[in-house]
């Protein structure tokens, strides 16, 4: 596969153009990559401070109490969406529904292992281990396998 950078001047008119032949999950998964990067959400800390944070730095939104609080690597921040919300506004960014109330980041996912009844953890990257639900587990494994996501 042939890669070519082109510097341009103007920072509106930055773009990836992606051509090939078939797409394939391959192909999806540079799309969702390059689509994530630079992508903003605002929050607020646990100690009540209002930020900015990228959504590709997000392991997993999680749903607790009604309120939505996502996790990157070095900040919880609640944010002003449901997690319905979530699941669908970040689905082309590879993030999925694993449980009643958590959507993760496959982007962040580093393996999936069994645990009890049905159920299985997801090993994220930054070491932590989010429980995926029997009612989710297979359609995350399929997708994680390489087969493709039904739209509903």
């Amino acid at each position: 596969m042939k890669v070519s950078i082109r510097k341009i001047t103007d920072r509106e008119k930055e773009q990836v153009i992606i051509e090939c032949v078939h797409i394939t999950p391959e192909i999806e998964d540079i799309k969702a990559y390059a689509s994530l990067k630079g992508t903003e959400l605002s929050g607020i800390t646990l100690e009540q401070l209002m930020i900015r944070f990228r959504l590709e730095d997000v392991y997993y939104f999680e749903a607790l109490d009604e309120k939505v609080f996502a996790y990157t690597k070095e900040k919880v921040c609640q944010v002003k969406m449901r997690l319905y919300e979530v699941e669908e506004f970040y689905k082309a960014y590879h993030f999925v529904r694993c449980s009643k109330s958590v959507v993760l980041n496959l982007m962040l996912l580093d393996s999936i292992s069994p645990a009890l009844n049905g159920r299985f953890f997801a090993h994220m990257k930054n070491g932590e281990k989010v429980i995926i639900s029997r009612q989710y587990a297979p359609e995350l494994k399929r997708i994680v396998m390489g087969g493709e996501r039904d739209e509903k």
